[in-house]
């Protein structure tokens, strides 16, 4: 299952609690919130997200509608109806912001069936006109549950969603390890202002990845991955690779237990292995278990508690982290309860907050106070950077000519690229005049690579896809 070591915990009164235990600040109720999150440039501007299909702005102690899509959201059969949404780093600007949900029937498209679609806001709300899809809709019509739902702005400037496997129990439609489908997925999306866009599978191998993020301080991927009747597991991916051609090994693992093991490419393991979860609990006897991932905490209002990976899980309820140095060890209860616990929040200050399906929506704070006061992080624009290989095959010991590409070009000349090969730095390129670098690494064995791009003042950071190169087979004559 990987290299990480797991120690399995079980939920009990034994778990420690913090020394400076968190409290949390009721900042409304409302119908069933799922989700929440902030305006990029206004961390006191706050969105929730309804399941039925509406989404509510908080701000200055008024609640007022932002948008309505309850018509279009199939709710709530299951675990169907709205699950979050994602404002695009320009909103304030642009407008644009990003809905997951579950639809109803319409042309193209069946009862259940996945979305992740796009509005744009005029003025202080968003006309349901403006509502389209943004990547083609993603079959899920037999189950109502295991949808998934998360997105999230990733470090590099891309949208990324999470989809779940379709559903019932064991994987039964055999998608979690099926590379051609969508579902048990984490998917990278760059969305078009116009058609729709193509969804790549970034990450595989997943049950019910309901909520996952991207650590705002070192871009790392945690995803809070939903166990079957044994573990419950957060996975986790470094930057800069934040889990690219990961394979997270449902359902050939449940945490770290052999699975059910139907999918038929579980008799084939991936090169690399199954990528272990870096931690896990046995299903706890209560009725149930759920994790509800949530997110590392960079609020340093919130005392030790900072630096911390927050977590929860809906029939617990109990707000729990770790701290990512030692997951298992260092878990502890931080003094928060929410019943019904159905998702965590991150604003564009670093502030957390948890939502209750019973209505209420909290934010979490520490024993000192949060400064908001700075300025916003700057809107970037997206990036994108390919890489590629003169030859595939080289003789062993000789060099590689490896090349990328960066896009958009404008203003990027002189910008530097970085050659990875797993997490070891092989050098920093300078952009020339056309965005392309070059880079020549010595080829002993078969070796992976990445390139990696900064952000600058203009456009986010950008990761490349994997590129593999093998030296030749020596033959005898």
């Amino acid at each position: 299952m990987g290299k990480l070591a797991v120690v399995v915990l079980a939920i009990s009164g034994l778990w420690t609690a913090s020394a400076q235990a968190l409290s949390a600040q009721r900042i409304g109720s409302f119908d069933q919130p799922i989700y929440v999150t902030s305006a990029p440039a206004n961390p006191d501007r706050l969105f929730v997200v309804e399941r039925e299909g509406a989404v509510v702005v908080v701000e200055n102690g008024e609640v007022k509608p932002f948008a309505d899509v309850r018509q279009q959201v199939s709710c709530c059969t299951g675990e169907r109806g709205l699950q979050s949404i994602a404002l695009s780093p320009d909103f304030a600007q642009s407008g644009r912001f990003f809905l997951f949900y579950t639809g109803e029937e319409e042309a193209g498209a069946n009862l259940g069936d996945l979305h992740v679609a796009e509005m744009v806001a005029n003025g202080s709300s968003a006309p349901t006109s403006s509502l389209r899809d943004v990547i083609a809709p993603i079959p899920h019509s037999i189950n109502s549950n295991h949808n998934g739902g998360q997105l999230q702005f990733g470090p590099d400037g891309a949208l990324y969603a999470s989809t779940g496997d379709g559903g019932s129990g064991d994987d039964e439609l055999h998608n979690a390890q099926n590379p051609s489908s969508q579902l048990g997925k984490i998917l990278r999306i760059v969305p078009s202002q116009t058609g729709l866009a193509a969804a790549t599978v970034w990450s595989l191998g997943l049950r019910n990845p309901f909520r996952f993020s991207f650590d705002r301080q070192t871009g790392d991927l945690w995803i809070g991955d939903v166990g079957q009747a044994k573990r419950e597991e957060v996975d986790f991916a470094a930057a800069p690779g934040i889990g690219q051609n990961a394979n997270f090994g449902w359902n050939c693992f449940e945490g770290s237990l052999p699975g059910p093991a139907t999918d038929p490419e579980c008799a084939t393991p991936p090169p690399g292995g199954f990528v272990g979860p870096v931690f896990e609990y046995e299903n706890p006897d209560v009725g149930g278990a759920a994790l509800i991932g949530g997110y590392v905490a960079r609020d340093t209002g919130l005392g030790d508690t900072f630096g911390r990976y927050l977590y929860g899980d809906y029939f617990v309820g109990d707000i729990r982290s770790f701290s990512p140095a030692a997951p298992a060890v260092s878990d502890r209860f931080e003094g928060v309860h929410v019943d019904k616990l159905t998702s965590f929040g991150e604003d564009s200050c670093g502030r957390l907050y948890a939502t209750s399906e019973l209505g209420p929506v909290y934010r979490l704070q520490g024993s000192a106070a949060t400064d908001c006061s700075g300025p916003p992080p700057p809107t970037l624009a997206p990036s994108l950077v390919r890489v590629r290989a003169a030859s595939r095959k080289v003789k062993r010991r000789r060099r590689a000519l490896i090349s990328a590409w960066v896009s958009p070009c404008s203003g990027r000349h002189g910008g530097r690229v970085t050659l990875w090969h797993g997490r070891r730095n092989l050098g920093t390129r300078r952009l020339d005049r056309v965005c392309s670098a070059h880079f020549r690494p010595q080829i002993k064995r078969r070796s992976s690579f990445r390139i990696t791009l900064k952000a600058d003042q203009t456009f986010a950071g950008a990761i490349s896809r994997r590129l593999t190169i093998r030296p030749l087979r020596r033959h005898r004559h």
